[in-house]
């Protein structure tokens, strides 16, 4: 007769329940053990699954492969099955399969997953987490910011970020998108504070995004046909307008951001509304900067990156001479 023990994991991040049908199969044909009190647990009682709760010990779920009733067929498989926690109860499994190993005619154990993380699943728990540090108890310092105060830490992520992506560092980039998603998450978690009727939530954050993207790209989602390109982002330029009640091409434009970048959206934008307005054409710096990002666009380069990759480059040349110039101690 074949003894076997079933290490049942589920996602803590779906609905309790929710699990395979191999996994109900499963479950409903052998005892079920599980290590403490849980919502599925819960759920599987109610479904009319008995649910033992007992210690977390190997030996005591292995003293309940009790031996098959003598009338019983001896090809008939024995087995039981460990319902995991939350956390997948890794520390159980590896003393387990050790144990196993040592005496491997005890039982066979088997790794089944009931449910797995659906993409994106550690977003959930990115939020929860960010609740308990902005609930009262949590971290004294983010409760007490607001959405001005963190306006810096925004930008400075931002720019972290982009330096990532200019220097081709993907890991450094993933950091660093952390970083900006921690802020996304803290603004929307201190957005719940604010008064009746102005309180948001990351779940609006979320559900704006993503009737903006199913909105703006019908020739994915809406079944419009494209030829190419550059009709997308007409399209996308013709949606944004109908939904925004602008009186200018350039409503919109963000600000705040580098000069030499907002002078090339305003160039964009004031091309593809096609309006015609002749550059400034004295000598003072600013005109013939804007100028310069004109025919920068022109030649299809980006002005800001340019200067950008250039001072870089020469910071490092500033470096080598200093390097150069030190006079090495006697």
């Amino acid at each position: 007769m074949t003894a076997r023990i079933y290490l049942l994991v589920t996602s803590p991040r779906l609905p309790a329940g929710l699990l395979t049908a191999a996994a109900w199969d499963v479950l409903r044909a052998y005892p079920v053990f599980a290590p403490a009190e849980s919502e599925q647990a819960e759920a599987l009682r109610s479904s009319g699954v008995p649910v033992t709760v007992i210690e977390s010990d190997p030996e005591r779920l292995l003293a309940e492969l009790r031996p098959a009733p003598t009338d019983g067929d001896p090809e008939d498989e024995q087995a039981v099955v460990w319902l995991a926690g939350p956390s997948g109860d890794e520390a159980f499994a590896r003393t387990l399969g050790l144990r196993l190993a040592r005496e491997p005619g005890l039982a066979e154990l088997e790794l089944m997953y009931g449910s797995w993380d659906p993409p994106g699943a550690r977003l959930l728990d990115a939020v929860s987490v960010m609740d308990r540090l902005v609930s009262p108890g949590g971290d004294p310092w983010k409760r007490r910011q607001t959405h001005r105060t963190l306006a810096p830490y925004l930008l400075e992520e931002s720019y972290e970020a982009y330096d990532a992506i200019e220097s081709d560092d993907t890991d450094a980039l993933r950091e660093e998108l952390g970083d900006v998603l921690l802020q996304i998450v803290l603004h929307a978690r201190l957005a719940e504070e604010l008064p009746e009727g102005e309180a948001w939530t990351v779940d609006d954050v979320a559900g704006g995004l993503v009737d903006k993207m199913i909105r703006r790209n019908p020739h994915v989602f809406g079944g419009v046909e494209v030829a190419d390109i550059e009709e997308i982002t007409r399209n996308w330029d013709a949606i944004k307008k109908a939904e925004k009640t602008r009186d200018s091409a350039l409503d919109g434009i963000a600000l705040s951001q580098p000069a030499l970048a907002l002078a090339a959206k305003i160039l964009q934008r004031t091309d593809r509304a096609g309006v015609a307005v002749p550059l400034p054409a004295g000598p003072d710096l600013g005109a013939r900067l804007l100028r310069a990002v004109a025919q920068a666009q022109a030649d299809g380069e980006d002005a800001e990156q340019a200067l950008r990759r250039t001072a870089l480059a020469y910071a490092d040349a500033v470096r080598a001479v200093e390097r150069k110039n030190v006079v090495a101690p006697e």
